[in-house]
């Protein structure tokens, strides 16, 4: 997962890129032509961005780049990237070099992901 800052994050106004809003439903859009889709945390404790990315990666085989946005926390990376999300934008102060620790705390999982659907059991040689 790539952590961008605040300052890094840029809104492209392009028709590629999809600005969804927490309360769409993900199901309902036609994302042909879109390569990056912004889900937004309007709070860390919102979790409708989560719901959303995991129907994008899983349901609607969305290949393009995830980004979450907004009220984003350290401690939520993990969990995003395990829903779907590709680059997370850290809310203003945070810092990206502290994202890594939380990265190497958690290196595997038993269970599969949205993005790696095998149980760890199933993949182990």
């Amino acid at each position: 997962m790539k952590i961008i800052t605040a300052q890094e994050h840029a809104a492209v106004e392009s028709a590629a890129v999809l600005l969804l809003p927490n309360d769409a439903d993900p199901r309902t859009l036609d994302l042909s032509g879109v390569t990056r889709i912004d889900l937004h945390f309007p709070k860390f404790t919102d979790g409708r961005a989560y719901s959303q990315a995991f129907l994008l990666r899983r349901r609607l085989g969305f290949a393009g780049e995830l980004r979450a946005t907004g009220d984003v926390l350290i401690d939520q990376l993990v969990q995003m990237q395990r829903t779907g999300f590709d680059v997370a934008v850290l809310r203003e102060g945070l810092d990206p070099s502290a994202a890594q620790r939380q990265f190497d705390r958690f290196a595997g999982f038993y269970q599969g992901s949205a993005v790696g659907t095998q149980p760890h059991f199933a993949t182990a040689a």
